[in-house]
């Protein structure tokens, strides 16, 4: 509930501070006295726009600080807690500020914050309802909410919301499959192509390496058997080293004796060399014969090498990659070939899904339907003491074709009324003037209490234009609501002022050619004075202040 409103250079108020208790709080005072005010500041405080013109005249600045006391569990709490600040134990300040130049400043519970989370606290905080309401019981969006919130069916709703969860995951995992299957359709020519390649060559791990390796021996292979064959062709030349020195040393050996001493050394060692030449022949043959070198395995071996390449450049990754990019093109082939089968799984858990979330939007869509049916015999209960006795109140649901529905139902609701009979619903706003529009409001109000989450509501002159019995009617409602919220009342009405908890009379005075607003909450003698003027009018009357006394006797066996 609001509990304190402290109010700086607003207008025609220099200095308040106000206390508020739970239940019915009227604000009564002369017209211009300066009630609006009092709105206006706690407007400012939760989030309206603010306007320069609020400051007081010669003021540089105004100040406006509303505190407020909600349970833990309130939404404007964990609204604070997901905001990452203080939310103040259930204890909530907010202050704003606004200077000469138009500025505006906030802060709650000393953390300053923009406007637009002011506002939402607000909205949490305070309901505003008058001539010109435009908040939520005229925001056709927040009615199927309210009708939720009355009729209470959270398992209902939780049903619906569940299953539009599933239904939305089994058709995306729907459209995937699909994606998937138009997307293999589509390369499905390059697939196959690709694994044939893949699936000829049958490329190894490390081969390509491997393949260089030996190319490089048997390049290196056939440049060697070239050498070899012109050594020996240099070595065999003119009949042979081997044979020139072999027939050397035959001729020696004939040589005189007497000479043969001499040449001995000379024999020696050219039989050394005629044996050594020979194990060098003999060597290069063998060479010759063991040398591995086949031109045609050369070439099979390139042309594997120079496939295994190309296919890596047209598949985008290294050579020993190939075996992985082979595994991964015949799994994406058998999805393929597997893929009407996924599709048609797909298929058949998202009508399974839809089948279990047309369940629960019908079930919450009849729960709906008996809720409005109650709600509609509530308000049009509470229209006749109201000076509605010819208007008609009706919750429209209409249901919505699967394309629409969502996880909250299937179901548009929207408040309609007519105030005269022959003529058509229509939505509120449109339909009722400003003194029907705020008795419908209260009338809804009355009813939908129990599911609000609202702790103030305001009401400015709700019973404008109205008397007599009509007016009593208004005040006993707002008494009604109040057991539920706190309720702020601004009301010309004697009958509402009676059924007050408390009352606070705003008046003006003229302090040094300055006109000021003050308020003063009233004792009891001082509240059957201002009721008995407004009975009365400027001369109170004996009368009037009987009057008055009937009806604050009302007050206490209301």
């Amino acid at each position: 509930m609001l509990t304190g409103l402290s109010i700086r250079d607003i207008v025609l108020i220099d200095k308040l501070d106000l206390s508020f208790a739970a239940g019915l709080t009227v604000l009564t005072g002369e017209t211009g006295a300066g009630k609006s005010i009092l709105l206006d500041s706690l407007g400012l405080a939760t989030g309206a726009r603010a306007d320069r013109a609020l400051v007081r005249q010669g003021a540089a600045q105004g100040t406006v600080t509303a505190e407020f006391s909600v349970a833990l569990d309130h939404a404007a709490c964990g609204l604070l807690a997901e905001q990452g600040m203080d939310d103040g134990g259930g204890f909530i300040i907010l202050r704003r500020q606004i200077t000469a130049d138009g500025r505006s400043r906030a802060w709650a519970n000393d953390q300053a914050i923009g406007q637009g989370l002011l506002a939402e606290l607000g909205a949490l905080l305070v309901e505003v309802h008058g001539q010109h309401d435009d908040r939520v019981l005229l925001d056709a969006g927040a009615h199927r909410d309210l009708l939720d919130a009355f009729g209470g069916f959270p398992d209902k709703l939780q049903a619906v919301k569940d299953g539009w969860a599933n239904w939305s995951a089994a058709t995306d995992a729907l459209a995937a499959a699909e994606a998937d299957l138009s997307a293999a359709r589509r390369d499905e020519e390059f697939l196959r192509h690709a694994v044939e390649e893949l699936s000829t060559l049958n490329p190894g791990d490390g081969e390509e390496a491997e393949l260089a390796e030996r190319r490089t021996l048997m390049m290196q292979g056939e440049k060697l058997a070239d050498d070899l064959n012109s050594f020996q062709a240099e070595l065999a030349s003119d009949g042979g080293v081997d044979a020139t020195v072999r027939g050397v040393l035959r001729r020696m050996e004939r040589a005189d004796a007497s000479v043969q001493p001499l040449l001995q050394p000379i024999i020696a060692a050219l039989d050394r060399a005629a044996i050594e030449m020979g194990e060098g022949l003999a060597a290069l043959d063998d060479l010759q014969r063991n040398l591995e070198f086949d031109p045609r395995e050369l070439e099979r071996v390139e042309e594997r090498l120079f496939e295994m390449r190309r296919l890596a450049r047209k598949h985008a990754c290294q050579p020993d990659d190939l075996p992985g990019m082979r595994a991964l093109l015949e799994k994406r082939l058998a999805a393929l070939d597997a893929g009407d089968a996924a599709v048609a799984e797909a298929r058949t858990a998202e009508s399974k899904a839809k089948t279990a979330l047309a369940a629960a939007v019908k079930a919450l869509t009849a729960a709906r339907t008996a809720a409005a049916l109650e709600l509609d015999r509530l308000v049009m209960n509470e229209l006749p003491p109201l000076k509605l006795e010819k208007a008609q109140f009706r919750t429209a649901i209409e249901t919505l074709s699967d394309q629409d529905w969502g996880p909250h139902g299937a179901d548009r609701v929207s408040f309609e009324v007519k105030t005269n009979p022959g003529t058509p619903f229509g939505p509120l706003i449109k339909i009722a003037s400003g003194g029907e529009l705020a008795r419908f409001i209260l009338a809804l109000k009355v009813v939908l209490a129990r599911g609000s989450q609202t702790p103030v509501m305001v009401f400015d002159e709700v019973d404008r234009g109205i008397g007599g019995a009509t007016a009593s009617a208004v005040g006993e409602r707002l008494k009604r609501l109040s057991e539920c919220a706190q309720v702020l009342v601004v009301t010309h009405s004697p009958q509402v002022a009676a059924l007050g908890d408390r009352q606070f009379q705003i008046s003006k005075r003229d302090v040094e050619a300055t006109t000021h607003t003050t308020v003063a909450e009233l004792s009891a003698d001082a509240r059957r004075e201002e009721i008995a003027r407004m009975l009365a009018g400027e001369v109170i009357t004996d009368e009037a202040r009987a009057a008055a006394d009937r009806l604050m006797e009302l007050r206490e066996t209301a």
